[in-house]
This record gives C-alpha cells, structure tokens and sequence, in this order.
C-alpha cells in the first residue's frame, strides 16, 4: 500500500470500526437499560402476584376491567394517554386496555396483550423461583414484560419521540362475536404501526414467527332410522353413526397428510334424536333401533389462509360421499382465529431479536415450530404487519390449574423485549 493511500484506508476503517462494535455488544445506553432491568427484579414478583390475584377470567368482565385499570395506570405512568374501551354488551366481554404514544423516530410499534384467563384468578403461590396461579405465564407475566421492558426504556428518556401503541384485549381466550367487532380496536391500531409484537408465553429461547390459524367445524348427519335388524339393508341403508364414523375417518386419513393441519373432532352424539346446546350435548335411543341424527363439532387449524381452504375443499369432498340412505352437511363458523403467515418480514424481526439477544450474552433465538403453538390475537394483525409472537414470560401448564411461570428469566425476557424495542425505535 502506498503512503499516500494510507490515510485513507484507516479513516475508512475508522468510519466502519463503531458499527462494527455495536453489532458486538452493547452501546451506553443500552447497559443502562440492563441495569435498570437488574435493579427492578423484586418489583416483577410483586405486580404479578398483584396481577394473578385479581381474578379476571374473560366472562368475568368486573375483573378483566380491574385488571385492564392496574395496567392503565402502569402505562399511564409512563406517558402514554392509556384508557379502558369498552365492548358493546351484546359481545358479552368487557373491552380493552389501549394505551399510546405518537412521535416521529424509529418504526410504529404495536405490543399486545391480553388481561384475560381461562382460568379464575386470586390462587397465586411462589415455590422459590416459581410462580403459580391463573394467568401466571399467559399472559399477565407476558403484559409484565411489556410493562417493565417500557419501564426501563422510560428510565433512560428512550420513549421519548417514540410511536408505540399497547393493546392488551379483556378476551383472547374466548374472542366475542363477531370477531369483527371485538378485534375492531386492535385492527385500528394495526393501520398506525408498522409491526407487532406479541407477548404470549415464551417457548424457551425461541421466538414464533407463525401462529396456525384457527376455525370451528360442524357435522350433521341423517340417515333413515328402524328396527335394527334391518341395518346395511338397502331398504334402510347404514344409519347416521356409521355415515359420521365414515366421515371422521375420512378427515384422520386424509388430513393427517397434510403438513401443518390438524383437525380435532371435540364431541360428538348419536341416536334416534340428538343435538348441542352449547358445549354440552344430548342423545336418545335404544340398541334395536338405527340411529337417525348424529352430529360432531370440532376444530380445524392451518398455517395459512390458503391452507384452509385446500383443507376445507377435502373436507367436503369427503362428506359428499354418502352411505346409503344417509346425508350430511358440514359448515364451518363465520367467526375464526386466522393464521400469521411465516413472511418474510418476520423471519427479519426475528433476526433483530436473535441479534439482541446474542448482544446480551443470552444465546441466539431460532424460530419454534407453529404446528406446536396455538392460536393468538397477533394474527389478527400479522399479515399484513410484519409480526413476532412469544416475547413473554417463560412458564408451563397453560390453561390448566398448574400453570406456572420461571421468574428466574424473567430479568432476561424484559431485558431482550427492552432492547429490541430501543433499536427498533432509534
């Protein structure tokens, strides 16, 4: 190299050398983002025993609302203008925690949540780092990290300019009908941001860039009914339960080839009557007599929208070949959980998380596998956004009386949410 090049090669090494170490670690005000986070543990365990002991399962709709004000005023704390919407009483659900702020930096953020159990509330219990009780992991440890990851960007003056829109909805576990209604709300606030996060339980140190979409199903049969004797006969042919046993099998051989799709027969009844009232159903019949009437109700889940309809079209080609005597109608709800594609644009946002917490020192974060994760109200929203799910609290049991969530990576999870959450709004 030649003296005279010299001078310019080293400034050019120079210019490029910052980026270089940023990509490796972390600036200023990040560490301090991390100190923060490290000096606030003992608050996390606090709000979510707080939080766990308010019982706010989704038709509770007192409770989901006290919840949603416990949050609001978190959220207001921090600046964002924060209010409680509430759903028209014919969805029978209570409404949504939204909460905004509008400045000119960095990309539109919106994070969601929900205040929402299966489960009731109020039976919180800590076993060392565990944490048990409704809602624990999913999701008002997931709201918590949004909180606090918020909490500490605020401890720095990194919100300020910020546009980040927080919509935690009072009924994910059982959206009200229509759900043109009850997710009218998060879908506005989706057409003013530019992406989505969603902080639905983390699945070890994975991050979900596709949810499988999700739509309830029924079978109706009928068949010419009489004395048993006469079953297989061409004069009464094969009665409805053997028409339905034929189609449900249909639908385990067939779609079980189908990567991606699941489908669950949930219930079904049979007899000379039967029918649902609600989730509850009911049968009549002796054995010497064929049944006439048998329906089954279940659910279809799929990766995309495409999906579904190629699983829906089999479905019907299916029902349409009858047994003898017999006839079938299956219908699909108007009313579903769609699927969040794996674009693209979301297997990006999580490169930035992967990178955030390679930065952090917390190892990189592949993508989790969406047969294995159930429906989220992120979907609603991604596409069109790009969109990345499973940023939450570590936990287990879901759903269920054990559910449990790992307060020792709680520190961890807020600290990679608050990161992402500063780059993604420089």
């Amino acid at each position: 190299m030649t003296a005279n090049r010299r001078p310019l090669f080293l400034l050019a090494l120079l210019s490029i050398a910052p980026a270089a170490l940023r990509a490796e670690g972390l600036n200023a005000d990040e560490q301090r983002l991390v100190a923060f986070v490290d000096a606030h543990r003992a608050d996390f365990v606090a709000e979510l025993e707080r939080a766990v002991n308010i019982d706010s399962a989704t038709e509770n709709l007192a409770g989901v609302k006290q919840m949603g004000a416990v949050f609001s005023a978190d959220l207001a704390a921090l600046g964002f203008n924060s209010r409680f919407v509430e759903l028209p009483a014919s969805t029978q659900r209570a409404g949504h925690l939204i909460a905004d702020r509008v400045g000119p930096k960095g990309k539109r953020l919106l994070l969601i949540g929900h205040l929402d159990t299966v489960l009731h509330g109020g039976n919180w219990r800590r076993d060392g780092d565990t944490a048990h009780g409704a809602g624990a992991n999913d999701m008002k440890g997931g709201d918590l990290v949004i909180i606090h990851a918020l909490r500490a960007l605020h401890s720095i003056g990194a919100l300020d300019g910020t546009s980040i829109t927080v919509v935690m909805t009072g009924d994910e576990e059982a959206p009200g009908h229509p759900t043109s209604l009850s997710r009218r709300d998060l879908v506005a606030a989706a057409q003013h941001s530019d992406l989505a996060l969603g902080f639905e339980t983390a699945i070890g140190n994975s991050g979900t860039i596709a949810r499988r979409g999700i739509v309830s199903w029924t079978l109706d049969v009928q068949g010419a009914t009489g004395h048993s004797s006469g079953i297989l006969s061409a004069a009464v042919g094969s009665g409805s339960i053997y028409e339905a046993a034929r189609i449900l099998t249909g639908f385990h051989e067939h779609l079980g080839k189908i990567d991606g799709v699941s489908l669950n027969p949930a219930m079904i009844v049979g007899g000379t009557q039967a029918g649902f009232d609600g989730n509850a159903g009911t049968a009549s019949g002796k054995t010497n007599i064929i049944a006439q009437h048998t329906v089954a109700q279940g659910d279809l889940r799929y990766l995309s929208a495409e999906q579904m309809k190629q699983a829906q079209a089999a479905m019907q080609a299916i029902v349409a070949k009858h047994l003898p005597r017999t006839s079938a109608v299956l219908t699909f709800a108007g009313d579903r959980f769609p699927a969040m594609a794996p674009a693209p644009a979301n297997h990006a946002l999580l490169a930035q998380l992967d990178q955030a917490s390679r930065d952090l020192g917390f190892g990189p974060v592949p993508a989790f596998d969406p047969k294995a994760r159930g429906a989220g109200d992120i979907s609603f929203v991604s596409p069109p956004l790009p969109g990345l799910d499973g940023l939450g609290i570590r936990g287990s049991g879901a759903h269920a009386p054990a559910e449990t969530a790992d307060l020792a990576t709680a520190p961890e999870l807020v600290k990679r949410a608050a990161l992402l959450i500063y780059r993604l709004t420089r």
